[in-house]
């Protein structure tokens, strides 16, 4: 790409031209994400939808995340950023679509303003931001907050973002690792982590002294016991006289996961691992170490399915489905298959509950083909290989294909090419006689409220704690 004559000096423009470049197509993709968003909420119906469950926001943000490639909540996000910029903070959005300050600057802005509601205040605010923000790119992120918290602080105190109680950030999150680990990470009460710590200690010692694990690992293992509901743990020492050897006689506990293996990796026959959807490969050794003490259940082929007379597919069906797609079929979407619908693409009695049309979507996607169809709304066309082609209210199509093909292609080969009537692939009218779930609350009203709120809690500290504090 470069010549070997290029002076260093050369290097160093091209480097900050491009960042500056950088940063002006991300403004531009934000505002763009903006300016669609408010043309779509100011239409005739979006009023009228403003308690749906899924309104207009929810509908302009799969449109987004489908084109972008990315998932609802990002698109989501990046037209709250693009909206703001434009409707709150313009001279900020105009120094930003300049290329002249970071992304991360304007994340911060925009929530840390988000509490002010006077609109010469935020005029004043956005005014000083424009002025002083292209200096900041090389600051930190708390750096960033102290400065625009002063200018907020100055003309709204009660606008000032405080840091939110200790005990509301609780949470408990599980993430995928390497090699068929994954990570459990969190914020819980000392109360709760102290009798954690304590049961899996109490765990890790219901093995004989002959367990060949480290205490590290007998407390790791543990907590699979914990989870399954058991009293003690399995011991590895290998002794069939060991009393601890079988662990639990209580057989599969409650706790359900799916992982999705070709029989030879159960048998013993081959060593291609297996798939936990959502965290990745398993060994297959770990594989058949679970086989020994879960339930299986073999999954019908597709080929071997048929139509089904009844609008709900059989557990058969449903799992082929499941295991096959894994996850939400519309563009951008990953949310698993255990939370997810099984939807016909062609709707039933046009179209048959067969392999060939039905295709998983998250409730979400469910609820927004059902009610945003149509002439102008989306539609969907289904292939045999489950692939699905997607048409947006903007004309533009979208392919996503089944997730389990790209690990096990062998187990989902095509199945029967369906001769539909000809009205199953014309435009559905939306709704189709049922009614979309209801919010109790608008967006909008949501939105005041938490600023209501939040500004209150400032108001009623100011009051018990006057200047000077």
């Amino acid at each position: 790409m470069f010549e070997g004559s290029t002076s260093d000096v050369a290097l160093l423009e091209t480097m900050s031209r491009a960042l500056r470049t950088e940063r002006k197509a991300i403004a531009e993709r934000l505002l763009a994400a903006g300016q669609l968003c408010q043309r779509r909420m100011s239409s005739v119906d979006a009023a009228d939808r403003a308690q749906w469950c899924i309104d207009n926001w929810e509908a302009v943000a799969a449109e987004v995340a489908a084109e972008l490639g990315i998932s609802q909540g990002r698109a989501s996000s990046q037209m709250n950023y693009g909206v703001q910029l434009i409707e709150r903070l313009p001279k900020l959005g105009a120094l930003f679509a300049s290329g002249a300050i970071e992304y991360r600057i304007v994340i911060i802005a925009v929530f840390r303003t988000g509490l002010i509601t006077d609109a010469d205040i935020l005029d004043a605010v956005d005014t000083r931001l424009a002025q002083q923000a292209a200096g900041w790119n090389t600051c930190s992120e708390e750096k960033l907050k102290e400065k625009i918290d002063w200018f907020v602080r100055e003309l709204d105190p009660h606008a000032v973002r405080l840091a939110r109680q200790a005990d509301d950030d609780r949470h408990i999150e599980t993430a995928p690792a390497a090699d068929g680990m994954a990570e459990i990470y969190g914020r819980v009460r000392a109360s709760d982590a102290a009798a954690f710590d304590q049961r899996l200690d109490q765990l890790a010692a219901t093995v004989c002294r002959d367990d060949p694990r480290t205490a590290r690992q007998r407390r790791s293992d543990a907590l699979g016991a914990w989870a399954n509901g058991d009293s003690t743990m399995c011991c590895d020492c290998g002794s069939d006289d060991c009393p601890a050897r079988s662990g639990n006689d209580s057989g599969p506990g409650q706790i359900v996961i799916h992982l999705l293996a070709d029989s030879t990796t159960v048998t013993g026959e081959s060593d291609t691992p297996a798939l936990l959807p959502g965290y990745g490969a398993i060994p297959a050794d770990t594989v058949r170490a679970l086989a020994a003490r879960a339930k299986l259940r073999p999954v019908i082929g597709g080929k071997e399915l048929s139509a089904e007379p009844q609008y709900r597919p059989s557990t058969a069906l449903a799992e082929f489905i499941r295991c096959r797609d894994l996850t939400c079929r519309f563009p951008g979407c990953d949310r698993p298959a255990s939370v997810a619908d099984i939807d016909h693409t062609v709707p039933y009695p046009l179209g048959p509950t067969h392999p060939s049309n039905l295709k998983l979507l998250c409730r979400l996607h469910h609820l927004l083909k059902t009610f945003y169809a149509g002439p102008r709304g989306w539609t969907d066309r289904q292939l045999p290989d489950g692939t699905v082609i997607w048409t947006s209210p903007s004309g533009r199509t979208y392919r996503t294909k089944p997730g389990g093909t790209l690990f096990f292609p062998q187990l989902f080969p095509p199945t029967t090419e369906l001769n539909l009537p000809d009205n199953a692939t014309q435009p559905r009218q939306p709704g189709r006689g049922v009614m979309m779930p209801a919010r109790r609350r608008t967006r909008a009203q949501d939105r005041a409220d938490r600023i209501r709120w939040e500004r209150g809690l400032n108001e009623a500290r100011a009051a018990a704690h006057p200047p000077p504090f």
